[in-house]
């Protein structure tokens, strides 16, 4: 039962990477994996049959939420804008009452106190999260991304910078990918490979594989590396990281509502569908106060 129970949480993690403006690292903090993931992430080599067994079931959920809502959520999104926002930010403020709590009890484990500081964490964080949801993402080109040699090497390298910013909770991957101009590029990507699978047409399976496998090694170390200095920060500035973290996540509705209004409009939300957004809301808040679990610094291995 706890299996399946990690495993849905990963997909609530896939399908957030999936949306711009929606941050994966929020969802799994209001989910309560955020610093298991990272824990594990960090002692991969050092405890490496731990590590897995604790990864795999999310690894599992975030990738059948990445291939099941790459084709789901353009859908709802389209058809219910209004809703689909309202969900995920139910999903989010769900989960701050727990980060709170962590704030708090990372505090009281802290040596080294400064109101101050917490702060002016949080605002300037706020303030970057609300810079970063109204960026311009129209440099999104729309081209389709050719399996060369000098592409694998650009998405290799996007895909470090995207996965950085998926770990960082209350900063969008998929957003900082439209913003670069490839989010359009990756996702028909792995819209064509599942076609391809499903066809069994292997010459568009193995072209966009040349191109899905690269970005996906560097997603890897991108993972990697950045969790390594969160986990520091976890381990010597408990409280500020989770000042921090609270300052990200406090804006990213607006950012949902923001970046749905801007792609596909919700100006013309009628009242029946306002009223059923905010039960879809409220759902999706309790879902997230029931499956999520405050976490402490306890959780991340030393």
């Amino acid at each position: 039962m706890n299996i399946l129970i990690e495993i849905i949480k990963g997909m609530f993690v896939g399908i957030a990477n999936v949306i711009p403006g929606v941050s994966g690292g929020t969802m799994a903090v209001s989910f309560g994996i955020y610093d298991k993931i990272i824990s594990s992430v960090t002692n991969l080599f050092k405890d490496f049959k731990k590590s897995v067994k604790t990864l795999f079931p999310i690894a599992v959920g975030v990738v059948i939420g990445i291939v099941a809502f790459t084709f789901i959520i353009p859908y709802l999104l389209e058809t219910q804008p209004f809703c689909t926002a309202a969900a995920f930010t139910g999903l989010i403020v769900g989960g701050i009452p727990m980060i709170v709590k962590s704030l708090k009890e990372g505090w009281n484990r802290d040596t080294k106190k400064s109101i101050s500081v917490n702060v002016i964490l949080f605002l300037l964080l706020v303030t970057l999260s609300l810079a970063m949801a109204f960026m311009n993402g129209d440099s999104e080109s729309g081209i389709l991304l050719t399996a060369d040699a000098g592409t694998m090497i650009k998405v290799f390298f996007l895909g470090i910078i995207a996965a950085a910013t998926m770990v960082i909770p209350g900063v969008s991957g998929s957003l900082v990918l439209m913003i670069l101009g490839y989010y359009f590029g990756i996702i028909t990507a792995i819209k064509n490979f599942l076609t391809g699978l499903k066809d069994f047409d292997w010459g568009v399976m193995i072209d966009n594989a040349l191109i899905l496998i690269p970005f996906g090694i560097g997603c890897i170390l991108g993972i990697f590396f950045i969790s390594k200095l969160i986990e520091w920060l976890f381990n010597h500035y408990s409280s500020a990281t989770f000042s921090g973290i609270l300052g990200l996540i406090v804006t990213s509705p607006v950012a949902i509502f923001y970046k749905v209004h801007q792609e596909y409009s919700i100006a013309d939300t009628s009242v029946i569908q306002v009223i059923i957004g905010i039960i879809v809301l409220v759902a999706c808040m309790l879902l997230t106060l029931f499956m999520g679990k405050p976490e402490t610094k306890t959780e991340i291995a030393e």
